[in-house]
């Protein structure tokens, strides 16, 4: 109820900027500029978690895009979706075009050209914790997707946002944790729905969140999109064999399924990259290439 509740607020009476407290502007023209008119940049957290994917970060996590992170997320500034959004969507493009190239780590090109030739860019946001949601009345993350996925659509870019993961525990707050304790406390704590590893496969995955800090939380999604997918390939492979004619004999040392079921990152369903609103200051300005 929060939720629309507000939304009608944010339309009807006065508000102030989100980065400055400028009155009457939802945010103002320099503060969007913070946000949009910089160009996204790789982050890198340090130390860097293992299995995190290349994260593009649009600004870095301070003055006028944390306060108006701050503002959307605690304070249920509902309106600044949209131009975090906008900024989101920028960084969503700075990942996808240093795939498309080749500039990024993992072989995720093949997952861009996918996207390039019909297939939508699938934006699956990082879950906020179940009580957090309650408290807030919405889930930042995602509907910051929703208008990222909107303003890629509108500039020509096929996208939709997916929330297919979940928490599947309770997990500690993480404000106060160190980089390892972040790890440890999300270790397995992801899930992806049931369901969403088959709607995972329509189109290469951008993980999206509005904030990162050690990148423990976008390490634990790509563990579990992964997963998801991983599973959902074989048991599409198992099926197809049991339905189909009989397979011939696979050579000694073949892998169980091809290359790219064994190797989700080289299609549909595999992580492209991550992208997020903005992200601490000291993981910016890192190149160890």
């Amino acid at each position: 109820m929060h939720g629309w509740w507000q939304d009608l607020t944010d339309l009807v009476l006065p508000t102030e900027c989100g980065g400055c407290g400028r009155p009457r502007t939802v945010l103002c023209p320099r503060c969007r500029a913070v946000l949009s008119h910089g160009a996204p940049r790789r982050v890198r957290p340090v130390p860097e978690p293992s299995g995190l994917p290349e994260v593009y970060a649009a600004a870095p996590y301070a003055d006028a895009a944390r306060a108006a992170l701050l503002a959307h997320k605690e304070r249920g500034a509902l309106a600044l979706a949209r131009p975090l959004g906008t900024a989101l969507a920028g960084a969503v493009r700075a990942g996808l075009r240093a795939a498309a190239t080749g500039a990024g780590g993992t072989g995720a090109g093949a997952g861009a050209d996918a996207g390039a030739v019909g297939e939508a860019v699938l934006l699956v946001p990082v879950p906020s914790a179940r009580r957090a949601v309650r408290a807030r009345g919405h889930d930042p993350a995602r509907r910051i997707a929703l208008a990222a996925a909107g303003g890629l659509r509108r500039s020509g870019t096929r996208a939709r946002a997916l929330a297919v993961l979940r928490q599947r525990r309770v997990v500690a707050d993480q404000s106060g944790l160190t980089s390892r304790q972040r790890l440890e406390n999300l270790a397995g704590a992801l899930e992806v729905t049931a369901g969403g590893a088959r709607l995972l496969l329509s189109g290469p995955v951008v993980l999206v969140d509005d904030v990162m800090t050690t990148g423990a939380s976008l390490a634990e999604a790509a563990r579990a999109v992964t997963t998801a997918v991983y599973t959902a390939r074989g048991r599409e492979g198992m099926r197809k064999r049991k339905s189909g004619s009989r397979q011939k004999e696979r050579k000694e040392g073949d892998s169980m399924y091809g290359a790219p079921e064994m190797a989700g990152v080289y299609g549909a369903g595999g992580v492209v990259c991550a992208a997020v609103v903005a992200a601490s200051p000291d993981s910016f300005g890192i190149d160890r290439n």
